[in-house]
């Protein structure tokens, strides 16, 4: 006669119930896409260099930023932090600072000359990039690091585009693009300044392939009837000219015309040039304005004044003609016959960008119609061995869009110099905040970065945006929520009431199914959202 079951056990165990035969479904440990990875337009493992970051790993954690984006001391600067946008702790409290973490660790390599990876062994290839933006810059350091021999041709007297010739001292330390550029320089890619590419077919000729990446460095212009006296210029060649030797005059009242980021940087740095009234002229309303809204608010803090719903009828001697606007039922601004007089030593537009287009004459196969040039999908021009990125193409005009057309752009053209073509792999699901268990999470404010005080901005070009000590940038990384990846807090394996959890020596997990029985307690108990229940196989 068989013994009855509970007398099969072993004494002190119960390893010979295997409990998980009950199950219907099992537990399964999973690895989604943080959304702060997601609108990263570098492609950066953000949720990673964070968590490197949070013990102290700061080089591990630069090094990690280092394999999307060559500039980080300088996005931390300048970025417009889409990360932290859509960062799931936003519907906490506040969103993770990634970007003063960034900054951080980016000035921290700086300090402490911390240098990138070794080149691969050299391909033999040569590949020339025109511009040295940082869609340019961004190719060649990836495409320096992939083994080949890189040559970029600048047409200004130094590098860096419109980091250098477009963005402001005051939101952007020089030392710090300097620092960020020479050491891609030190990797051994070659720059030819005051170099304009005339004629590409004969460049071709020379180089196995080519990155197109020249900025979007010419004002567009506007028919603005102005007298002969009166004093037109445009915002992208004043915010250029504040890189030369002597410094733009615009006098005391300063009308600025425009709505974009250019336009603030325009009136910003009109104040700092001594303008006692700078006014922004803008023919819609500020929730209409393509302006961020840190630079309209910081532009509004510094003493600008904006104009809404209005445009600039004419331009005369020391005078301008406003006319005010209305919208319509579209949205669109439509004259009111109303009329106003301000004062204006000089006028500044700021109406938009375009790219120079000339480096493409007499390139067969190369195409471009409104402002852009046309690229498939890996960036290649119609031309083979051609590519373009950054504000030569269609998109959003950022340095940080630029950096990740470079990256791209880099390994599209080293798979077609190796005769293949480059396939990104798949996307893991996105980590929405409903799959977070936040009840785990303490309250944490975001650390604000300190700022230059208001009196003193309009007087100097200093940095206005200071970076974060070590400590509150530590306490920053550690408010990640770790949104879809395991970090290891243990939950699973200290609450699995079958002891089923079992704890890997490289601090992983694994799940025993002889003995979980699917009750779900792990899932439940997952800060992260790393743990999903599955139907049980059949």
């Amino acid at each position: 006669m068989d013994k009855p079951f509970a007398i099969t056990l072993e004494i002190g165990t119960s390893r010979m119930n295997k409990t998980g035969s009950w199950r219907t479904e099992r537990p399964v440990y999973r690895d989604l896409l943080p959304p702060c990875n997601q609108a990263c337009p570098t492609g950066q493992n953000i949720q990673q260099w964070l968590y490197d970051a949070e013990d102290g790993g700061y080089e591990h954690a630069w090094r990690q930023i280092m394999a999307d984006n060559p500039f980080p001391a300088v996005m931390g600067r300048v970025c417009y932090r889409p990360c932290e946008t859509a960062c799931n702790r936003g519907q906490l409290d506040e969103a993770v600072g990634i970007n003063s973490v960034e900054r951080f660790l980016g000035d921290e390599a700086i300090r402490q000359g911390w240098k990138p990876a070794e080149p691969a062994a050299a391909t033999g290839k040569r590949v020339l990039v025109v511009g040295s933006g940082p869609a340019g810059l961004s190719a060649a350091y990836h495409l320096r690091l992939l083994g080949h021999a890189v040559t970029i041709f600048e047409s200004a007297a130094a590098p860096g585009g419109m980091m250098r010739y477009g963005i402001p001292r005051y939101r952007l330390d020089r030392h710090a693009l300097d620092a960020e550029l020479q050491r891609i320089l030190d990797l051994g890619v070659t720059l030819e300044l005051n170099h304009r590419v005339t004629d590409l077919e004969a460049e071709l000729r020379e180089f196995d392939a080519v990155f197109l990446g020249a900025g979007a460095g010419i004002g567009k212009r506007a028919y603005l009837p102005a007298g002969d006296s009166s004093r037109v210029l445009d915002a992208v060649g004043v915010l250029h000219d504040m890189e030369g030797s002597e410094r733009p005059e615009l006098g005391r009242r300063v009308v600025v015309y425009g709505g974009g980021n250019t336009a603030m940087d325009a009136a910003r740095t009109a104040r700092r040039l001594g303008a006692t009234d700078a006014v922004v002229v803008y023919r819609r309303t500020r929730e209409r304005m393509p302006a961020h809204e840190s630079e309209v608010s910081g532009a509004e803090a510094e003493g600008v004044t904006m104009k809404w719903l209005s445009t600039i009828a004419e331009a005369g001697d020391g005078t301008i003609t406003v006319e005010k606007m209305r919208l319509d039922e579209k949205g669109y601004p439509q004259p009111t016959g109303e009329f106003e007089e301000l004062a204006a030593d000089s006028v500044v537009l700021a109406l938009g960008q375009e790219a120079d287009l000339s480096v493409l004459e007499g390139a067969a196969g190369v195409r471009a119609e409104d402002g852009v040039v046309e690229v498939g999908a890996d960036l290649m021009t119609g031309r083979p061995g051609v590519f373009a990125g950054g504000d030569l193409i269609a998109g959003e005009r950022t340095a940080t869009t630029a950096i990740g057309h470079g990256k791209k752009a880099a390994r599209a053209i080293d798979a077609w110099l190796r005769g293949s073509r480059y396939e990104p792999g798949p996307k893991h699901p996105v980590a929405q905040f409903g799959g977070l268990n936040t009840w785990y999470y303490s309250d944490a404010p975001a650390t604000v970065r300190p700022q230059l005080d208001l009196a003193r901005r309009t007087s100097t070009f200093d940095e206005i945006e200071h970076g974060l000590d070590e400590s509150s940038a530590l306490f920053e990384a550690r408010r990640c929520l770790s949104c879809g990846n395991c970090f290891g807090c243990d939950n699973c394996f200290g609450v699995c009431p079958d002891n089923a959890v079992i704890k890997l020596d490289d601090g992983t997990y694994a799940i025993d199914y002889d003995y979980c029985k699917g009750c779900g307690i792990c899932v439940a108990e997952c800060p992260c959202g790393a743990i999903e229940m599955v139907p049980e196989e059949s």
